[in-house]
C-alpha cells in the first residue's frame, strides 16, 4: 500500500513541481554581501501551499501535500523542517497528517529565523538594523518580509555607502616606490683610492757621515762640498808644504855631501 503512495506522490510532484523555477526566474536580480549583481532568493510562503482541509483530505492527499512542503523547503535551503518532514513521511498517515497541522508551522518558523540570523555575518549597518527589527517581532510575517524584501533593500543602502573600489583597490604608485639611482650609489675611484705611478718618487738616499771612500764622495757618491771640503783642502796644502821643504831640504844635504 506505502509502495502505491510513493509511487502517487512521485507522479503528482511531476506535475506540480516544474512550476517552481520559472516563478524565480520572473524575480528582479539583487545584491549579494559582495555587492554583486545576484538573483533574488524568494522564501516560499509553506502556508499557500497548504490548500486542502487536513481533518477530511484522503491520505493520498496528505502525502501529497508533504511532497509539496517538502521541495518548496529543499528549495529555499532550510535545514530544521526538511529533517523533520522527512522523518513523518517514513512514519504513518495519522502521524503525517498531525505534523501537518502544527508541526511544519513551528519547524518553519525556526528556520526563517535560522535565515534571519544568517545575514547578520558580514552585514553593513542598514541589514544589521533591518534583521534586528525582524528578530525582535519574531513572528513568521516579519521573517518573510524581511528576507524576501527588507533585506535587499537594506543591503543596496550599505552597498551604495561604499567607498568606490577605484579609489582604494589600485593605489597609484608614488615617486618612491621605485627609486631612481643617486651619483652616489656607484662611487667614482679618486686619486687617494688608486694611486698614479706620478705621485710616487723614489726615496733619496741621505748622506753618509764616512769620509774617504772611492770616488772622492761620502759612501762613494758624489764628492763632498761645503765646510768639509775646505778641511780637507787645508790639510792638503800643508801635507804638500812639508813634503815640499823636506825635499829641498833632503837635496840641499845630499849637495854638501858630494862636494
Amino acid at each position: 500500500m506505502r509502495g502505491k503512495l510513493t509511487a502517487g506522490v512521485l507522479m503528482a510532484l511531476a506535475f506540480l513541481t516544474p512550476a517552481a523555477p520559472a516563478m524565480a526566474q520572473t524575480e528582479p536580480p539583487v545584491l549579494n554581501e559582495a555587492c554583486q549583481t545576484v538573483e533574488r532568493k524568494v522564501y516560499t510562503d509553506i502556508r499557500e501551499l497548504v490548500t486542502i482541509d487536513l481533518d477530511t483530505a484522503t491520505d493520498v492527499e496528505v502525502r501529497v501535500l508533504a511532497a509539496q512542503i517538502l521541495y518548496a523547503a529543499n528549495t529555499n535551503s532550510l535545514v530544521v523542517l526538511p529533517k523533520a518532514l522527512q522523518e513523518q513521511l517514513d512514519g504513518t498517515a495519522d502521524e503525517l497528517r498531525a505534523f501537518l497541522k502544527d508541526g511544519v508551522r513551528k519547524a518553519w518558523a525556526a528556520d526563517l529565523r535560522l535565515a534571519a540570523v544568517r545575514t547578520l555575518t558580514g552585514a553593513g549597518p542598514n541589514v544589521q538594523a533591518a534583521a534586528q527589527k525582524a528578530l525582535d517581532e519574531g513572528t513568521i510575517e516579519a521573517h518573510l518580509a524581511y528576507l524576501n524584501d527588507g533585506l535587499y533593500a537594506a543591503r543596496a543602502l550599505d552597498c551604495a555607502a561604499q567607498p568606490s573600489p577605484s579609489a582604494t583597490s589600485q593605489p597609484a604608485p608614488t615617486p618612491t616606490a621605485q627609486p631612481t639611482p643617486t651619483a652616489t650609489s656607484q662611487p667614482v675611484p679618486t686619486s687617494s683610492a688608486t694611486p698614479s705611478a706620478t705621485t710616487t718618487t723614489a726615496p733619496t738616499p741621505a748622506p753618509s757621515a764616512s769620509v774617504g771612500a772611492p770616488g772622492g764622495g761620502e759612501g762613494g757618491g758624489l764628492p763632498v762640498t761645503g765646510a768639509d771640503t775646505m778641511t780637507v783642502v787645508g790639510v792638503g796644502g800643508a801635507l804638500l808644504a812639508l813634503g815640499g821643504a823636506g825635499y829641498v831640504i833632503g837635496r840641499r844635504r845630499r849637495s854638501r855631501f858630494v862636494a
